[in-house]
């Protein structure tokens, strides 16, 4: 037995005995919010004698196992009262909290816990969460309180430019990120092309953010994951709160059908800028709807069912001969089940599906094309005492892709109805995950994914010589597109390919004293599906593809160290990261590479690699009437796609100039630095005042270098991939919102916010193009901007 083995063994040995050396029971129960009985996550129960504690799961589930004796026990959570109390624990015991909002308290009553501060003592990192309440206070576009807006505020995330959809985290691309909503995936985020995300604030409960130290149970992406849980509903009495603003206006009834026991939620929201535009002899529209709806029923008190939904769609039309319709619909059947006050677990059914379509009247046909998936996930989690926690799991996902679909809009149009070869696949994984306090000091998260992908079986598949979908010309020094010499078909119970992966993630905290420690991580992910998009900004048009016999599944390895300090005793807190991502088998383009309605994409697509690193700062102020961040980052993004190597039949073999000529370039969401302020000051009762202020590096584009004459025409010629950059992009926003003092005294609750964009008009650059002027006949470059300032009013209501 070797010496590592030894201690090893010794380390488990101590746990064993200290676990059993005396009796040992658990407390457990559900924490929810006394006026609606909706379920609180992340609220924390702690012991402060022995500085033990545990915090709610994302269903409201607590559970410790602890000695026996007399404890005192405080339950915290931001904007509620906290509770204390003494038990005495000589019997395995459960206990229900109910926490009443802290505005309902005397005004000596103070919130000392923050549901955004990071806690010191955990070995999560790279993680952020922001509350709805904050969501709702920071300025934005048109007044519209935004979840995706808000997390582009946070050290590590930013996109690509205004009006653009999605977010890039750590010099990640768009499709990198898995957006979840109640479980289910979300494939766009985004309403009207990135002006609006689709979530709506009044029907969201948590919202949390993992940058790195992604835990076992989140696989499918290599970027990071924005898991959003939607309110269950106020199981008490009928609650209705809404809101009608510029361009769009939302309401949410929430209520129960049986008292204490079963509740139901519904809300929508709908934009009406479009019903004006008649007025101003415009016929094209640009509007979207969405709706949310969940309900729940408590059976008893180890059994609970949750049934929720989403449903959302955008129509943009000009002059009802061109309509593009698009959207997300989601839905999701949930069971909790409690085996035993230290054994929960959930079962989820779970489906999503995008579509995107678009009805061209003047060429007479209609295009179809989306993505759908099933999903049944099942996961638990084991709290074996108070020092040791284990999560495991399954899941299984069937996909089918439709990468488009062409039908005669009439019978006149000549128009041959097309499909696509449609596309199937099979994701499964297995997981576990264990949270262990191994000292007082130390705390670790480590677990295991296994991860399995079958590329099923389709209709006409291609062979190409050499089995290489793209060649290379060697006297050209041109990548182009591969000739099939033939094809063949696979029942969809067929397998074309299959992939297995194991991905391991561990995550420390070492504690320096109460109020700091120092935090590392490794993340290993893997993900099989892939956004065909050559633009830094995807568009709804952009379809999904899975990994097959010529796409290879990208694998990320992440490594993170961070310092995180409490000052003040919390008021402040500081938190800084290092971090490097290394991505194989990122996909790329050959130079004029055919994206849109191509069934044969492998033609244009190239396996590279892809890496990132950088520093992340976060200052924040979490307490009393003026609070806000400061968050900075510096990082660099950069892909390459050497040369292959390819051997002729004379024995000889010559090796490719790759992309880029294989040199390393910026990927289109580098940002070399980025900077945000957010600010908020409650002057009084009646008055809130907001504002954000983000500046950024400009993002990598391409200018020509040059131009040639051929045959009467100019024409410009680039060089190296995203050597250019846009100009830096600065913005400041401000935003007050009035709440009448006669609020406090009547059941209709109302408020006014008032925002300010872009409050100094800069015009930021969305992009440069080149042309001749017309008068002087001398080149020149254009600048394309969204926006200037744009002022905004929201009336806020509730009852």
């Amino acid at each position: 037995m070797n010496q590592l083995t030894k201690i090893a063994l010794a380390v488990f040995l101590l746990f064993f005995i200290d676990s059993f050396s005396q009796e040992r029971y658990t407390l457990s129960g559900t924490i929810s919010e006394a006026s609606s009985n909706e379920t609180l996550i992340g609220v924390t129960i702690a012991f402060p004698a022995i500085q033990t504690g545990v915090t709610t799961n994302e269903y409201g589930f607590y559970s410790i196992t602890l000695p026996e004796g007399e404890y005192q026990l405080q339950v915290s959570y931001l904007g509620f009262q906290d509770i204390i109390e003494i038990i005495t624990l000589d019997a395995d015991q459960k206990i229900n909290f109910s926490l009443e909002e802290s505005a309902e308290q005397l005004q000596e009553v103070v919130v000392t816990e923050d549901v955004e501060k990071m806690d010191v003592r955990e070995p999560q990192m790279s993680v952020n969460s922001l509350s709805v309440g904050t969501i709702k206070k920071i300025p934005v576009i048109l007044g519209e309180a935004d979840v995706i807006k808000s997390i582009l505020l946070l050290p590590g995330v930013t996109n690509a430019g205004e009006g653009s959809s999605g977010f890039n985290v750590r010099g990640g691309s768009v499709d990198q990120n898995l957006i979840l909503l109640d479980e289910a995936t979300i494939f766009n985020s985004s309403h009207l092309f990135g002006f609006f995300s689709v979530f709506n604030p009044d029907a969201i409960k948590d919202i949390k953010l993992y940058k790195g130290g992604i835990p076992a149970r989140y696989g499918g992406r290599v970027s990071s994951v924005l898991d959003i849980f939607q309110k269950e509903g106020n199981s008490k009495k009928i609650k209705v709160n809404g809101g009608i603003g510029a361009v769009a206006s939302r309401l949410l009834v929430e209520g129960p059908i049986k008292k204490d026991k079963a509740a139901f939620l519904i809300g929508g929201r709908a934009s009406y800028a479009h019903l004006f535009l008649p007025l101003f002899d415009v016929d094209n529209t640009a509007y979207f709807y969405d709706l949310n709806t969940k309900l729940n029923y408590n059976i008893n008190d180890n059994n609970s069912i949750f049934l929720s939904g989403y449903f959302g769609r955008d129509v943009f039309s000009v002059s009802d001969s061109f309509v593009n319709t698009y959207g997300n619909a989601v839905g999701n059947f949930r069971w909790n089940h409690l085996f035993s006050d230290k054994l929960f677990s959930n079962l989820s059914l779970i489906y999503s599906n995008y579509y995107y379509g678009l009805k061209l009247d003047f060429v007479g046909f209609d295009w179809n094309s989306g993505i759908e998936n099933f999903n049944i996930k099942y996961d638990l989690k084991h709290y074996v005492n108070d020092k040791f926690q284990i999560n495991y799991g399954i899941n299984n996902i069937y996909y089918r892709f439709n990468p488009g679909k062409i039908e005669p809009s009439n019978a006149d149009s000549g128009i041959i109805e097309e499909q696509l070869t449609q596309k199937y696949a099979n994701e499964f994984a297995a997981y576990i995950d264990v949270e262990h306090d191994i000292t007082k000091n130390l705390s670790l998260n480590y677990g295991l994914r296994f991860s399995n992908f079958i590329r099923l079986g389709q209709d006409e598949i291609n062979v190409y010589f050499n089995d290489s979908p793209v060649i290379f010309d060697p006297v050209l020094n041109v990548y182009q597109e591969g000739i099939a010499i033939d094809t063949y078909s696979v029942e969809k119970s067929g397998s074309l390919a299959t992939f297995n992966n194991f991905e391991p993630r561990i995550s420390l905290a070492y504690t320096l004293n109460d109020n700091s420690s120092i935090k590392a991580s490794y993340t290993r992910l893997a993900q099989y599906l892939h956004l065909i998009s050559n633009t830094s900004s995807p568009t709804p048009l952009d379809v999904w593809t899975p990994s097959g016999p010529f796409v290879k599944p990208q694998l990320l390895d992440q490594y993170a160290v961070g310092y995180f300090k409490r000052i003040s005793d919390g008021e402040y807190s500081v938190e800084t990261e290092v971090f490097y991502k290394d991505i194989q088998n990122r996909i790329d383009y050959i130079d004029g590479a055919n994206l849109i309605a191509n069934d044969a994409i492998e033609q244009v697509i190239l396996n590279g690699e892809a890496r990132a690193y950088g520093l992340e700062f976060l200052l924040r102020k979490n307490e009393g009437r003026f609070q806000g961040w400061l968050a900075y980052t510096l990082s660099k993004s950069e892909q390459r796609t050497p040369g292959r190597t390819v051997d002729l039949s004379d024995g000889t073999s010559f090796t490719e100039t790759g992309i880029n000529s294989g040199a390393w370039y910026n990927t289109p969401y580098d940002k070399t630095h980025d900077v945000s302020v957010y600010a908020s000051y409650d002057l009084n009762e009646k008055w809130n005042f907001n504002t954000n202020f983000v500046f950024q590096t400009g993002q990598p584009t391409n200018y020509p270098i040059g131009q040639f004459s051929f045959q009467g025409l100019t024409i410009p010629y680039y060089g190296l991939r995203n050597e250019e950059r846009l100009p830096s992009y600065n913005r400041m926003d401000v935003s007050a919102t009035l709440t009448p003092k006669k609020n406090k005294n009547r059941k209709w609750q109302t408020e006014w916010v008032f925002s300010i964009y872009n409050v100094y008009n800069r015009r930021n650059a969305a992009s440069i193009s080149f042309s001749r002027n017309e008068d002087t006949g001398a080149n020149e470059a254009v600048r394309t901007s969204i926006f200037g300032i744009v002022p905004a009013v929201t009336y806020n209501f509730k009852f």
